[in-house]
Formats: C-alpha cells, sequence, structure tokens
C-alpha cells in the first residue's frame, strides 16, 4: 500500500492530475516495479508479487486509483480481500471489484482511497463507515489516518505540491525530491491515538528509512489535459539509497 499521497486534480494550467507518494513497506516484501502488464496492456502499475494486486496504478481507458492503509481500527484480519485486488479489478476494467460503485467495502481490510474515472476523482474509505464522495479542483491529501484527520505529515506534502503548481513548474521529475522529506512531523491533536502495534507511526516522515519496514518507492503521475502522461517510479534500498528509476509514457482517451 501506498503510505502518503498528494493529488491535484484540475489545479495546475499544464496538468488535469498530478499525483505525488512513496509506498511503504516491508522490504522483504517481493514486488514488481512499475510496467505495462502483459494481462491488460493498457494497465500500468507495480504489481505486489505475493498477492498479486497494486497499490497505485494507471489504465488508458481513463482510470487511476491510489490506495493507503488505515490504521487505528485493530489488527488487519488475513482472511480479508486483498486491497490490492480492488485496484487490479477497477483499472483492469475486469474482475469481481471492477464497478467501483457497486463493490462490497466490507471484504477488505480499513483502507483510503481515490479514484478517477469519466472524468470525475472521488476519495473513499471503510472506516469507521462506507464513504465515497466527489473531490473538487485542488490538492487533496492521504496517509494512514481518516480522511477527516490525517496525519502531521500529510499537509506538508500538500503544501510543497502545492507550491509547485503556484509556480506553475511544467516539469513534474522535480517532485521526485519533495517525497525524500525525512523530517518527522508531530500530529496536531496531542489526544490523537497512535496503535503502538503498527509498523509506521503517526509523527513518522514523509519519507521513512528503516532497513525492515520503510519506503520502498517514490511514485510521480502526471496527466496533461490533452491525456498525455508519465508515470515515474523511483525505488530506494532498505538503506534509503536509489536503486532504480521507471519513467513510462501513455495517453488517455481526449473527451469527444
Amino acid at each position: 500500500m501506498m503510505c502518503i499521497v498528494s493529488f491535484a486534480w484540475k489545479a495546475h494550467p499544464k496538468w488535469q492530475l498530478v499525483a505525488i507518494g512513496n509506498r511503504d513497506e516491508l522490504h522483504a516484501r517481493p514486488a514488481e516495479s512499475a510496467h505495462r502488464w502483459e494481462d491488460s496492456d493498457h494497465l500500468l502499475a507495480g504489481r505486489d508479487s505475493r498477492a498479486g494486486g497494486t497499490w497505485l496504478g494507471i489504465s488508458e481507458q481513463g482510470r487511476f486509483a491510489v490506495v493507503t492503509n488505515l490504521y487505528g481500527f485493530g489488527t488487519p484480519r488475513p482472511d480479508r480481500a486483498s486491497r490490492g485486488d480492488l485496484l487490479k479489478d477497477f483499472l483492469s476494467g475486469k474482475g469481481k471489484y471492477a464497478d467501483i460503485a457497486a463493490a462490497d467495502y466490507a471484504d477488505f481490510n480499513p483502507f483510503n482511497l481515490i479514484t478517477v474515472t469519466q472524468g470525475e476523482a472521488r476519495v473513499h474509505t471503510n472506516r469507521p463507515d462506507k464513504i465515497t464522495k466527489p473531490l473538487d479542483h485542488g490538492v487533496h491529501g492521504l496517509s494512514n489516518g481518516s480522511i477527516h484527520q490525517p496525519w502531521a505529515k500529510s499537509p506538508h506534502l500538500n503544501e510543497m505540491l502545492g507550491q509547485w503548481i503556484a509556480k506553475q513548474s511544467d516539469d513534474p521529475v522535480m517532485l521526485l525530491d519533495g517525497l525524500l522529506d525525512r523530517n518527522s512531523y508531530e500530529s496536531r491533536d496531542p489526544s490523537s491515538p497512535v496503535i503502538q502495534s503498527d509498523p509506521e507511526p503517526e509523527n513518522s516522515a514523509i519519507f521513512m528509512c528503516d532497513p525492515i519496514y520503510g519506503t520502498r518507492c517514490s511514485t510521480v503521475v502526471a496527466i496533461d489535459h490533452d491525456g498525455n502522461g508519465i508515470f515515474i517510479e523511483r525505488r530506494f534500498a532498505p538503506s534509503g539509497s536509489a536503486i532504480g528509476q521507471t519513467r513510462l509514457s501513455f495517453a488517455w482517451p481526449t473527451p469527444g
């Protein structure tokens, strides 16, 4: 799962969508880097080698999705469906969860989710209740906290993306450096609970450098108003050093 995402929707003069974020995970968990999937060649995403799903992806049929864990609701149940399958089915357009509006969110452990389809961006969550609602034009953030009470680091990443937009910068590659922030940000609500069993504390950094559980990759996705898109993934070793980068080009359908 991704652990922090900032998402700009129709807020930039060139780019209709800009999404940036970090995926934090056990370094020992195997995963494929971002690529065009052979079984759905319109789908671009990384892939979890164990469960088969993804944490962030693009379909050239005009869909986007990114999911984060949601902490604070107990230990995840291993018998539930993989949240990566929700994205895989939605993005590929086939499978039990292809119709995101009809998906039973009770099948999954807690999550936050942003989707784009048919020209509309929406945010979804399944704890404490199922919520799905449209996103206005602007910058929005997801973390491992509630969509109503995001973790303290989330506004800082949103601010960085907002400043990039305000400068009308047109090179999204520059945003990768902002995802390297290792500062810890204290919760604005001192009474906010931190579940000590969770691998990522609430006051963690945007970039987590840890030899066991840390930032595995940084991702930037940008799609311009003509539907031309880029997908950039930078990968990291347990030491925090960069070990590879992938850049993919794609195209969304243009409005008829």
